[in-house]
């Protein structure tokens, strides 16, 4: 299978999205169901004194409240503006709110420090990184380029809200809500309410969108799950944007300063890098992370990176949409772009002539990669060869400065252990428990097309279950890794199954498809239970997988390492008068090994490119430093890209098979797709205007 190319089938979930079909945790209704919502601490740190919910409970169709010491999670102790002090249950949703707005608090303040910048804010060390002889390669270079870079506080803001419903029956547990990784979900409930794994189900078949933000389990699933068992009725809720901004994870606002040398030959030697960002004590994202993409992108020997953390009293800042590389990326990949100028290069060729072959993180060779092939078909279907390489020489017969840049991005290829029932039956249907999470991304499509390309079976009759802990267990979708493990155990259950249908029906195989050809041999089904491991892993893995442990591998394998990788061009269109900026055309090329789903791997890079022009010219949460809350905490003020900004869109693939990562070749690319486009953009801006912005979100304000 990974020496052929992918056909391409339409979505299978397309029909039932655009009709309205698919149902999401809110869209959930049970009988009897009640409706819930938080009532929000109003300090950013200190301690609740008091809590009167007289009001509230005086609210026609309030049926319960809990608060602060009626559960763990309803704490005294307040960390964040927003945390939860209490939940208010009612017959309905009006009246959950009413009741909510009613209850009040007393506290006790304390100090805090909302910002970076704050005074008293201190830079606590983490872990950095050393490798070759930097401050040698420094001592001798022929050129030096630095700067600061600076990307601010973002919010995800999929589509769908935090939706929890929870149902308890016969002492069981049932929750639905969108999840990235029900597994850890599960594991939290069972924990915060004392029952057994036996005991909890947790549904997520369809995620409106996750970026990150529904991977960790949320604060308010077992208090919900609480509320339903004290009721005695199923309870749903659905938090507000407004509350959701100060609860959820997001992205840290950080700080790079980065230094770049290359020898008297003009061959880059040597990166010195320092990064800062925003954080909690103990938070879940590692400022010592920024360093380890960025120093496999390029052949640099010399890299030493160091990092820190600015404790701030928000909520707890965590995976986004691209991670560590999206900033790293935006300060190395500036700073490339500067020293190709300083150099007298063309910027593609700079990045051509460093192609990695060896992981200096590792110490260990990467495997087979294709990003030069990204840039040469990039740089074709641009129309790079047009480029004049002065700042401020393109412009339109109207004035309009134009401008040309090209970045690149890298993310690990990770894997997991991972399993799957695959079944076909006579009576033409075809059914797969597999395992992961659909959040828009098309990993269903590519379970499909897997199928359909090596059986010959219905396909509109084929049934795909994930996302469910009562199919079977459930690898969280996060880092690329969901389409890169289901897919080669996929493929290897229907080898298998292909392999015990040729037994069975010997070297006269009837005729017909695979159903026709069971039902000729009056056969009801022929079924496979198929498991696999990413490399280096044993046996412990699957048992990991199976029990909601950590399953994952990569990218660092034993021997090698994989990456992915995509290059980005762009080109700028600026008003001279007022600054005003567009992107009218957009190339961008990745290797993502073999492309399995072709229409959703276009829509996910189709979707990079717009989250990366959003990053670059729109996105950044506005802070409250009096409060320590969010100021534009909704759509409406939360700018971010609209269909009117983005013009021309073209991707591709080289879609070429890494076989050292797995049997099909295939790579993650969910993180990859928005890498590089913020500092193409930015480097499209200096080329159109002679100016170099190193902070995000560029505003007209820069260019003027």
């Amino acid at each position: 299978m990974p020496s052929q190319t992918f056909s391409e089938i339409a979505r299978v979930d397309a029909r039932d999205k655009v009709q309205g079909r698919t149902t999401y945790a809110a869209d959930i209704r049970l009988p009897g169901m009640l409706h819930a919502m938080l009532v929000p601490a109003t300090i950013a740190k200190g301690k609740v004194t008091k809590v009167d919910v007289t009001a509230a409970s005086r609210i026609p169709g309030v049926v319960y409240i809990l608060s602060i010491g009626d559960f763990p999670s309803l704490r005294p102790q307040i960390s964040f503006r927003g945390q939860p002090i209490a939940l208010v249950v009612a017959e309905t949703i009006e009246a959950a709110i009413e009741g909510a707005e009613a209850v009040s608090a007393d506290y006790e303040a304390l100090p805090f420090l909302p910002l970076m910048t704050s005074p008293g804010a201190q830079r606590v060390p983490a872990e950095g990184f050393n490798t070759g002889d930097v401050d040698k390669a420094f001592e001798s270079a022929g050129v030096i380029v630095e700067g600061t870079f600076e990307t601010p506080t973002q919010h995800h803001n999929p589509m769908e809200l935090f939706g929890t419903v929870a149902e308890w029956s016969n002492g069981r547990l049932t929750v639905y809500e969108g999840c990235q990784n029900i597994e850890a979900a599960k594991g939290a409930l069972v924990k915060a309410l004392g029952l057994t794994p036996g005991q909890v189900a947790v549904k997520s078949e369809h995620v409106g969108g996750g970026f990150g933000q529904k991977s960790p389990p949320k604060l308010q699933s077992a208090l919900v799950a609480h509320a339903a068992r004290l009721t005695g009725r199923p309870v749903k809720l659905v938090t507000p944007r407004g509350q959701l901004f100060h609860i959820a994870n997001y992205r840290p606002r950080s700080v790079h300063n980065i230094r770049l040398a290359a020898d008297a030959q003009g061959r880059l030697d040597a990166v010195l890098y320092d990064v800062v960002q925003e954080n909690i004590p103990d938070g879940g994202f590692r400022s010592s992370g920024y360093h380890e993409d960025i120093a496999r992108l390029y052949a640099i020997e010399n890299f030493r990176a160091t990092a820190g953390d600015i404790h701030i009293d928000r909520q707890m800042p965590r995976h986004t949409r691209g991670t560590h590389p999206f900033p790293a990326g935006f300060a190395l990949e500036s700073l490339i772009d500067e020293m190709a100028y300083k150099l007298g290069k063309d910027p593609v060729q700079l990045r051509l002539d460093h192609e990695a072959k060896n992981d200096i993180i590792a110490g260990q060779p990467l495997s087979p990669h294709f990003l030069n092939d990204c840039l040469r078909e990039g740089a074709r279907r641009f129309g790079w060869s047009r480029r004049t390489p002065e700042p401020e020489s393109m412009r339109l017969d109207d004035g309009t400065m134009v401008g040309y840049g090209v970045a690149c991005g890298i993310f690990g290829a990770s894997g997991s252990a991972a399993e799957t029932t695959l079944r076909v039956r006579a009576d033409g249907t075809t059914r797969v428990i597999s395992s992961g999470h659909e959040m828009g991304q098309g990993i269903r499509t590519a379970v499909a097309n897997t199928i359909i390309q090596g059986l010959d079976i219905n396909p509109d009759r084929l049934e795909i279950l994930l996302g469910d802990t009562t199919v079977g267990p459930q690898m969280m979708t996060v880092g690329e890794r969901g389409t890169a493990s289901i897919i080669p155990v996929t493929a290897k259950a229907v080898q298998a199954l292909r392999a015990r249908f040729d037994e069975l029906a010997g070297p006269n195989q009837p005729a017909g498809n695979l159903h026709e050809q069971l039902a000729r041999l009056k056969r009801p089904q022929i079924e496979v239970v198929v498991s696999e491991l990413a490399p280096g892993q044993d046996a412990s893995a699957l048992d990991a997988f199976r029990t909601g442990g950590r399953a994952g591998a990569g990218p660092e394998y034993p021997g090698f390492t994989s990456m992915s990788y995509i290059a980005q061009f762009v080109e700028i269109h600026i008003q001279p008068r007022t600054g005003r900026i567009r992107m009218p055309r957009v190339v961008s090329i990745a290797d993502i090994g073999r492309v399995v789903s072709p229409v959703t791997a276009r829509g996910q890079m189709y979707g990079g490119v717009v989250w990366g022009f959003s990053t670059a010219l729109r996105e950044e949460t506005d802070v409250d430093p009096r409060f320590a809350g969010y100021l534009n905490a909704d759509l409406a003020d939360y700018l971010m890209a609209v269909n009117a900004d983005i013009g021309d869109v073209d991707v591709g693939f080289i879609d070429k098979p890494d076989t050292m990562v797995n049997a099909v070749g295939v790579k993650g690319m969910g993180e990859l797709v928005m890498l590089g486009t913020a500092p193409a953009i930015a480097n499209a801006i200096y080329h159109a205007t002679g100016k170099r912005v190193r902070k995000l979100p560029i505003r007209i304000e820069d260019v003027l």
